[in-house]
């Protein structure tokens, strides 16, 4: 990555101009063509720079329940496992932890029958007990504007992590 991707990056996050054509105001703002913004955004995706470009909303307020689960599945069904679980829309991370419970996941979805629908279909997918699925509904919601410092060039690769 080079100078001008960090200040993409910090664009796209810290400064996304809420008009009709946000992406051409940040490629003016960069000096840059449309396309050569799209080109270098796409890049960063293809690299897994960027994960998701969009809004977040509060589900609570548009009525949705929400919560977080752990599931305990073999080792060497981890990878299975997960793309089973990614493969709903409801689900908006899933990550793999060194523990009983080694994928954990957040879902949203419209209501708790919803939620109740998704894991038994994944227990039943993934033949698990009901032991084996520790659903923890959201009580209080805590939610941190994690951003990352762009003007810090170092990261994983250098054997740094950024956090906010």
């Amino acid at each position: 990555m080079d100078d001008l991707d960090y200040q993409i990056l910090d664009a796209l996050q810290n400064d996304f101009p809420l008009t009709p054509h946000p992406y051409a105001v940040i490629a003016d703002r960069l000096g840059l063509s449309v396309d050569e913004m799209w080109q270098r955004v796409q890049g960063l995706k293809d690299r897994g720079v960027i994960r998701r470009l969009g809004a977040s909303l509060d589900s609570r307020r548009l009525g949705y329940t929400s919560t977080l689960v752990g599931v305990c599945v073999p080792p060497d069904s981890v990878e299975q496992a997960s793309e089973l679980i990614c493969g709903f829309a409801e689900v908006t991370h899933c990550y793999q932890r060194n523990n009983a419970f080694n994928i954990w996941f957040t879902l949203i979805a419209r209501d708790e029958d919803r939620v109740e629908e998704i894991l038994s279909y994944y227990k039943t997918k993934l033949s698990l007990e009901d032991a084996q699925v520790l659903n923890v509904p959201v009580q209080r919601l805590f939610k941190l504007d994690a951003r990352f410092d762009t003007s810090t060039r170092s990261g994983p690769e250098e054997g740094k992590a950024n956090t906010a």
